[in-house]
């Protein structure tokens, strides 16, 4: 029978993380991936690499991007992400339910959690392309979201496994954790599956790090409502809840908004799950520059309501509400250009008209005459005195309409006009398992579970109803580290030594 340290269930961010952050308390540690090699690593896997930390200049961002040049930091104003900044957006997107103690940890550990992952020889550069566009010759960034890893989720991943191997750190691929092993006291292992067979791992500590329930219909429906059985899943197909199920099975408690999720703008005809070979470019963003219409013809939300870090995340769960489960967002010729990445793709469900009448014969479900109508009235009603600026918050809005856009209104009247259909994309359920201050997983009586440490997707109480782009990484890497230190501190009785 296999013994460790520290056995860490789940290889993406916040896992890798987490058994690193053990390696580094001397416990030797064993990481267990449900999925086979090319699957593994999570959502992680399939994100941009987008992670959102406190900078309080350009120093701090060309101490932790080293490759930076002085013509490049010449011609960008990378303003600055402060705590109370960091704070701000937190408690405001989430309606001041966070966790008042996780979200400290959060801001105030992002940055030195980074720059410990720069040491482990991760990389990171600015989001040039999808967070910053040039005007007057000088690129600004905006809405707080200025760094991203390397080669995106994928180059994340990669980094992260080989660290962990460099650093003699064990992972294993196909092995499906079934059980925690528990004496009624503490948490002394897990029962995995693989190829061979069901085999016993014990460990001193055990690390839950495999992900929320997004990929699982039947928990989508029970927890999030009515209709999510419906919604695509942007991610790995493996989070299932696994990790979620085994704790509570023992007497975790459940925590944080188990009916709220991180759901996206997602391909009308995107597969059921993520598809590494696409990423996240099914996801489609630059809906702030347009406008969205749903089967009825009408628009239905205000799309230029706050910079897209701090409504995308919560546009998915309206879109799935419309008729039928989607959208069509349509853009004209003056701002294309503007167009994220992800709008060039092969595999996009894409229609073109140099008239709005042939456009909206185009529009597949939708009601052609209310929509020719919706799009008259739209024109009628953009603010065109006020200078449009995709850096600022420009207050470009509508005038006159039921449902008003607040910045960013263009007129439709530049062909050829494009328009894209969307629905919903799951990227990761909110609800989860509670922890406290070393990641320990508390119980129902709010008691800490001996041997048993939590981060990432799994922990709930850190988002509710919406999310500030880019934080789901941050969170994974400083709650991962978090718990992967207590998890090797308690496994090689560091914290009793420090203790005394």
């Amino acid at each position: 029978m296999a013994e460790w340290d520290v056995v860490v269930v789940g290889a993406g961010n916040a896992a890798l993380c987490a058994a690193l952050a053990a390696r580094e308390s001397g416990a030797s540690v064993l990481v267990l991936e449900r999925a086979p090699e090319d699957e593994g690593g999570g959502n992680t896997r399939f994100t941009a690499g987008a992670i959102r930390t406190v900078y309080n200049g350009v120093d701090d961002l060309r101490a932790l991007m080293p490759d930076l040049t002085d013509e490049e930091v010449s011609i960008t104003d990378f303003g600055t992400y402060t705590s109370d900044q960091f704070f701000d957006d937190m408690f405001r997107v989430t309606q001041f339910r966070t966790n008042p103690d996780m979200a400290e940890a959060l801001v105030t550990r992002s940055y030195d959690t980074l720059m410990w992952m720069r040491g482990k020889g991760i990389r990171f550069q600015p989001i040039w392309g999808r967070q910053a566009f040039k005007v007057d010759g000088r690129f600004k960034f905006w809405g707080g979201l200025t760094v991203e890893s390397w080669g995106g989720g994928p180059g994340l991943v990669e980094g992260l496994w080989t660290a962990a191997r460099r650093e003699g750190i064990e992972v294993r691929f196909s092995a499906r954790v079934l059980e925690l092993i528990y004496d009624d006291v503490a948490v002394t292992g897990v029962r995995v599956k693989t190829p061979t067979g069901v085999e016993t791992v014990r460990a001193k500590a055990v690390v839950l790090a495999a992900g929320g329930f997004q990929a699982n219909p039947e928990w989508r429906t029970r927890y999030l409502g009515a209709g999510w059985e419906l919604a695509k899943v942007r991610g790995s197909r493996f989070n299932t809840g696994d990790g979620i199920r085994m704790a509570l099975a023992i007497g975790a408690a459940p925590y944080g908004n188990w009916s709220g999720c991180h759901a996206v703008g997602w391909d009308y005809n995107a597969p059921e799950f993520g598809d590494l070979t696409v990423g996240d470019n099914f996801q489609k963003h630059s809906y702030p520059f347009g406008i969205m219409i749903n089967a009825d013809g009408r628009r239905f939300v205000d799309e230029g309501a706050d910079f897209r870090n701090y409504t995308y995340a919560k546009y998915g769960r309206v879109i799935l509400n419309q008729p039928n489960q989607f959208a069509w967002q349509v853009f004209d010729q003056k701002v294309t250009h503007l167009l994220r990445d992800e709008y060039r793709i092969r595999r996009v469900t894409k229609v073109t008209a140099d008239t709005l009448e042939d456009l909206v014969t185009k529009l597949e479900g939708v009601n052609p005459q209310a929509a020719l109508a919706e799009l008259k009235a739209w024109n009628g009603a953009v603010m065109a005195d006020v200078p449009f600026n995709p850096n600022v918050k420009d207050g470009r809005g509508t005038r006159g309409l039921g449902v008003p856009k607040s910045n960013w209104a263009n007129t439709l009247d530049t062909p050829p006009y494009e328009a894209y259909q969307v629905t919903c994309g799951v990227t990761f359920t909110f609800g989860g398992l509670r922890i406290d201050g070393s990641g320990q997983v508390l119980d129902v009586d709010l008691a800490p579970i001996p041997g048993l440490y939590a981060a990432g997707e799994l922990v709930g109480g850190l988002f509710y109803f919406n999310y500030p782009g880019g934080t789901g990484l941050c969170a994974g890497a400083v709650f991962g580290k978090i718990a992967g230190t207590g998890a090797g501190e308690a496994a090689t009785g560091r914290a009793a030594q420090a203790a005394r």
